[in-house]
């Protein structure tokens, strides 16, 4: 119980080619294979900047890379009384 069988996804697929029909399907997945792939990129590009922006701290300031503290990129307000 809980685990999904073949006959659970063959259900699930039916619907879904039920509802949004044969012919949009392969659009939809292309969609999201495109989105996916943009997203993969993006957060690769991301890791190299903060690996390069680190590395020029280091540069900068003497200390090695692992020694620059991290920001927390979240803020937490202070709680006032």
């Amino acid at each position: 119980m809980g685990q999904f069988s073949v006959w659970h996804w063959l259900i699930v697929a039916a619907v879904f080619v039920l509802f949004f029909g044969a012919k949009r399907m392969p659009d939809a997945a292309r969609g999201l294979g495109r989105s996916l792939r943009i997203f993969r990129s993006e957060v690769s590009q991301m890791q190299s900047e903060d690996a390069d922006s680190a590395k020029e701290r280091s540069e900068n300031s003497g200390l090695p890379a692992s020694a620059t503290p991290s920001v927390d990129p979240v803020a937490r307000p202070t709680k006032t009384l």
